[in-house]
């Protein structure tokens, strides 16, 4: 046996097709209008390079940053380490990158202002080849010397120096290396002059102050804190914005008159894009780094760390690594310090 349903009245059957119809349509446009208002950028990850391996400042930090700056964007930030040739391999795979916004890169002291200026291998410019997004931090740098050399203040420092010219060592990274350059400019502004002895890499340096092997150590504060905390090394300045809190009867270099040795001594590091990255993709990376720098949690491990979360405007980071890589070049061309 077979059962029929009753047919609907025809009228009823017109209503009901109509508010499907109706139904269909609504939800179209509901659809339609959130796609309108979804953000153009970002859709994807984003990656963001590192110049340097793993386990440095430098990547701890935009690892710091890249985990918050997933809330403001809406989309993960992902880290590539791509290390070799003093930062050039990485900074040179952004600048080759697609202008898209989902390729970027953590730009430093080194390979925006130093290695442009130093290295004839650099292809690229750091003012022609990058969108600057934003500065991102600072890490301040403690001038330091082995115990044997009895110098406690600044002052005693110069003095030493000055009473056997040529006799005291001090190490850096390499010809070229910032380091390298911060020793030629402590010659220049204290009126001393150091002999400057390459190592390969920044571990060898400070071991070789630690040995007495050489008198005079550079280096950034959070790696030679626990040293000089621990009297193996005599701090005689640092290079700050202003007196470390750890550190609180060490002078800066700025407040002791030398404020040009004070600046470049200073690291600092910022996000770039590869130029000719729409305005609008530049300025949503903008405001998410700056609100991720916000976070309290950003904030404490920062400290914790011994860097200070800068911020600024795309065109103040312009604004430094202009003038930070003329410092460079002047100082270049004084020293006649030799391109590798």
């Amino acid at each position: 046996m077979i059962f029929r349903l009753p047919l609907l009245p025809l009228a009823r059957r017109q209503f009901l097709c109509h508010a499907a119809v109706l139904s269909f349509l609504t939800g179209g446009a509901t659809t339609y209008a959130l796609a309108q208002n979804k953000p153009a950028y970002p859709r994807q990850p984003v990656k963001l390079v590192v110049p340097f391996a793993p386990g440095g400042s430098t990547d701890i930090v935009a690892r710091v940053i890249a985990d918050a700056m997933r809330g403001p964007l809406g989309q993960p930030v992902v880290v590539e380490n791509k290390a070799g040739a003093a930062g050039l391999i990485g900074a040179e795979a952004v600048a080759r990158a697609q202008p898209d916004g989902y390729t970027i890169g953590v730009g430093t002291i080194s390979t925006l202002a130093v290695n442009t200026v130093v290295l004839k291998s650099a292809r690229h410019d750091p003012l022609r080849d990058f969108a600057p997004i934003t500065t991102l931090a600072q890490i301040p740098s403690v001038f330091s010397t082995h115990p044997s050399l009895g110098v406690g203040d600044l002052q005693s420092f110069i003095a030493t120096m000055r009473a056997r010219p040529d006799h005291y060592t001090i190490g850096s990274a390499g010809v070229g290396s910032i380091g390298h350059l911060i020793a030629e400019s402590m010659n220049a502004e204290l009126g001393i002059r150091m002999r400057h002895i390459p190592y390969k890499g920044q571990g060898p340096v400070v071991n070789s102050a630690l040995a007495g092997e050489t008198q005079v150590l550079s280096d950034q504060y959070p790696s030679s804190s626990s040293l000089v905390q621990s009297g193996r090394l005599v701090p005689f300045a640092v290079a700050a914005q202003q007196r470390l809190p750890t550190l609180p009867q060490v002078p800066t270099l700025a407040e002791a008159g030398y404020p040009a040795l004070n600046r470049l001594a200073i690291t600092w590091f910022g996000l770039v894009a590869p130029a000719g990255t729409p305005q609008n993709v530049v300025d949503t990376l903008n405001q998410a780094a700056r609100d991720a720098l916000k976070t309290p949690a950003v904030r404490e491990r920062l400290a914790q760390l011994g860097v200070q979360p800068l911020g600024g405007t795309p065109a103040q980071f312009a604004q430094l690594i202009a003038q930070t890589r003329s410092q460079v070049e002047q100082l270049v061309e004084q020293r006649r310090i030799p391109m590798e």
